[in-house]
């Protein structure tokens, strides 16, 4: 074999449709058990593949539910359509409803009190396992700067003053929905998100966005 020829790679190709199936049962079983008694056992038997298969891709099942949230998050969209408010408030409710969903991953429907749940089991699975850390790190950065791309574009488009730095923006908006989440507990609904939206473009706008006038109750 000459230099130029690359080495031949050992063992079998990683499956991509081994890998769908694999996060498509976890999230099932993650949603439907919630973190305490999501079973690695459960998620192999669905997927229809054997443990060593599962674990060959991800060693524990903190790094197997990382990967589910990531794929989640994967899934939601972000563009800019030349309204940034209209696209941030989009994109902050979808994140939200999916942040729910986590709330309620293994809860009964009539549970009433709003919890933490799944994300703060992630937080501590990144704080026991550096890799994981930067594995949800990187996840994070990832689709975070898609995001700030998108300020960015309004910043060109003259929506948004340039002197503001995205990033700041990006953490107002989403430090906001996490400390709501982790911290206080309050809900997460499209009320919040909107008047969150409102506030934090009025101190980065062109032109301030108005904030709606509340509606006086029929007396």
């Amino acid at each position: 074999m000459s230099p130029a020829e690359p080495a031949p790679r050992r063992g079998r190709p990683r499956s991509e449709s081994a890998d769908t199936r694999i996060t498509d049962a976890a999230l099932e079983v993650l949603l439907a058990r919630g973190y305490d008694r999501f079973s690695v056992d459960e998620v192999a038997a669905q997927a229809g593949v054997a443990k060593t298969t599962l674990y060959r891709r991800w060693p524990t099942r903190d790094h197997l539910i990382v990967a589910v949230v990531a794929r989640v998050q994967d899934e939601v969209l972000v563009e800019y359509t030349g309204d940034v408010r209209a696209d941030l408030t989009r994109y902050l409710n979808e994140i939200a409803d999916g942040l729910n969903r986590m709330r309620q991953a293994g809860r009964p429907a009539s549970a009433g009190k709003q919890s933490a749940g799944l994300v703060a089991e992630v937080v501590a699975a990144a704080a026991r396992h550096a890799d994981v850390g930067e594995a949800v790190g990187a996840m994070f950065a990832r689709r975070n700067t898609l995001v700030h791309t998108l300020i960015e574009q309004a910043q060109e488009s003259g929506e948004l003053r340039r002197d503001v730095d995205p990033v700041v923006i990006f953490d107002q908006l989403a430090g906001a929905l996490y400390y709501r989440l982790l911290i206080t507990g309050l809900p997460l609904d499209a009320a919040y998100v909107d008047g969150l939206v409102t506030s934090t473009l009025n101190g980065a706008s062109a032109q301030p966005v108005p904030v709606p006038e509340a509606k006086e109750e029929p007396r």
